[in-house]
């Protein structure tokens, strides 16, 4: 499904129930990356499971081939239109909104734009590799539980931007042995998002 916002096309890839899902779960890619990582797909696994339509999208500044997302401000002002796009296939269900490392950092910061039920935060990005550890954006996550969203965070242990603390979301899975790849342990995942959505919807 093509998607126009002011900041260009995206595209979405639906799999579910359609009209009579439950929910809407909504996912992303990390900022050079794609909507088919093995994370994304874990999670959209678990909601089909549950009876929920997920919609893995490509952000605008990736189908025009870039890949920094540039201005954050400008990549959710393109999401938000992007959400309530799809909103439209599904009327009245809860929206779940995810991804995987920014994407998870644009599905925190809109949560409160979109009226997000939930976040799933998948290779939470906390700390820039190399920087000091009070430059954090655990804020982000903090700010999607203020807006009323819990928050699930799955993260590698051995993931160099860090890991979230239980303070930062409603749920923490650290997986161990895994990095920020989140390749790995597709089981592992699915079973954590399959355990904690009903929880929330």
């Amino acid at each position: 499904m093509r998607i126009t916002t002011e900041g260009g096309a995206g595209l979405a890839e639906l799999d579910g129930e359609g009209a009579a899902a439950r929910f809407l779960l909504v996912l992303t890619h990390g900022s050079g990356g794609s909507a088919g990582t093995p994370d994304l797909l874990a999670a959209g696994d678990a909601a089909r499971q549950l009876g929920g339509l997920v919609a893995r999208v490509t952000q605008p500044y990736r189908v025009r081939g870039a890949r920094a997302p540039g201005s954050p401000a400008r990549q959710d002002a393109a999401w938000a239109e992007i959400v309530a796009a799809l909103r439209k296939l599904t009327p009245g269900v809860p929206v779940v909104q995810g991804g995987r490392s920014n994407g998870a950092r644009v599905a925190c910061r809109t949560a409160a734009a979109v009226g997000a039920r939930a976040v799933i935060a998948l290779a939470f990005p906390l700390s820039p590799p190399g920087r000091s550890p009070a430059v954090s954006r655990a804020a982000e996550l903090r700010a999607a539980r203020e807006a009323g969203a819990r928050v699930l965070v799955v993260n590698g242990e051995r993931d160099p931007f860090g890991i979230p603390g239980a303070q930062d979301a409603d749920r923490v899975v650290v997986i161990p042995g895994e990095t920020h790849a989140l390749k790995g342990h597709r089981p592992v995942i699915v079973a954590a998002v399959a355990e904690w959505l009903p929880t929330v919807l």
